[in-house]
Parts: structure tokens; C-alpha cells; sequence
């Protein structure tokens, strides 16, 4: 019943018609099908059943297009180590698309199973990022060794049409959020806080 009074958000991704993907951490709702579906559970939609990163290791060099995980980095020991297998998997121009909760959404903190809270500027450490006007370090020798590259990283605010007030602020965040970053960086600098958001989406390249 809760769902009817939140607005859908398209994911562009189901719009993707690339040969091979797969959905990492998807549970009983792969969004894709046509998408490998990985999960520790034997769940419904789910197609290999094993921890990740270990069953991705079985699984051959430059074999996918996309990659696909929907709140589930949060919950993994290595972030590192699995966009590494990322990486490792993705075929050159390949992208990696990835939802996590925002660091400020007001229920992250709650799940003692969440293991590394996400910012704007996480993936900036794990990718080249000509995004963004602050500077991370990136714990490699050359930036040669980056093996991604930062596309776009997208705020997403509460769309719950109970609070109409909150609704009608949320949209006009993300649409300045989207125009600039540096909107984007000013927001979560100064204002996380005051207006929580909900989720980031990030999506990276593999060079």
C-alpha cells in the first residue's frame, strides 16, 4: 500500500540493450530480465547463488557490458575489492551503475548490516572524476592504474507524495543537483542535514 503513495522513477538502465549483464545483490527483484541475477540467497529471479566477490571470480575477463546493484554496496566488506571484480569483468566502454542510500538518509544508520556509507565524492576515489571541482586521493601510483571513470553521479530525494511539501522541495533539489556540481557539492557541504537525501546513483566507465 506504501508504494501507491510514491511516484516511480524510471531507471534508464532497463532501457539498456546490451548482450550481457548483471544485476549484483538483486534478491527476488532482478530489474532486468535478460540480466545474470547474483545473490548469497536462492531467491526467486536469482541465477547464481554464492557470496560476492567470490563467485565473481569464476566468471571470465571482459564477459559483461553492464553491471547493475541496487543497495547492496553498502553491505559489502571490500567496496574496493568488488569494484575491482567489476573492473575486472566489464568490457572496455562498459559501465558500471550503481544505487546506494545517501550517508544523510535518515534510516542508513539503522541497519547494522550497512558497512561503508556513500557521499558524493565516494566513488571519486575509485575512478577518475572530472566531475567535481574537489579532489580526492586516489590510493594508486598513476593514474593510469584507475581502471574507471566517473560518468555522472545523481542525487535522488524522497518522493513520497504523503509529504507533498517535501515531494515539491525534492524534485527542484535534484533538478538543480543535475544542472551543476557545483549545486551539488554546495548541498552536501552545507545542507545534507537540514534536507536528507535518499540515494545516489553513480555510474562509471571502464576505460
Amino acid at each position: 500500500m506504501a508504494s501507491s503513495w510514491r511516484q516511480p522513477r524510471v531507471e534508464p538502465y532497463t532501457r539498456s540493450d546490451d548482450a550481457a549483464r548483471l544485476e549484483l545483490g538483486c534478491g527476488p527483484n532482478k530489474l532486468h530480465p535478460d540480466a545474470i541475477g547474483v545473490d548469497v540467497l536462492d531467491l526467486p529471479g536469482v541465477d547464481i547463488v554464492g557470496p560476492i566477490p567470490d563467485v565473481l571470480t569464476d566468471l571470465d575477463d571482459a564477459s559483461v557490458d553492464v553491471i547493475f546493484t541496487r543497495h547492496f554496496l553498502e553491505h559489502v566488506d571490500s567496496l574496493t575489492g568488488v569494484v575491482a571484480e567489476c573492473a575486472r569483468l566489464l568490457r572496455p566502454g562498459g559501465r558500471l551503475i550503481a544505487i546506494t542510500p545517501h550517508f544523510a538518509n535518515p534510516h542508513f544508520y539503522s541497519d547494522p548490516t550497512h558497512r561503508t556509507a556513500f557521499g558524493l565524492y565516494t566513488m571519486s576515489y575509485l575512478a577518475l572524476d572530472d566531475l567535481h571541482r574537489r579532489a580526492v586521493p586516489r590510493y594508486v601510483e598513476h593514474d593510469e592504474d584507475v581502471r574507471f571513470r566517473l560518468v555522472s553521479v545523481d542525487l535522488h530525494f524522497d518522493r513520497s507524495l504523503r509529504r507533498p511539501v517535501g515531494y515539491l522541495l525534492g524534485r527542484a533539489m535534484e533538478a538543480a543537483c543535475r544542472r551543476s556540481s557545483r549545486w551539488r557539492e554546495f548541498y552536501e557541504y552545507r545542507l545534507a542535514w537540514l534536507f536528507p537525501c535518499h540515494e545516489l546513483r553513480y555510474e562509471l566507465e571502464r576505460r
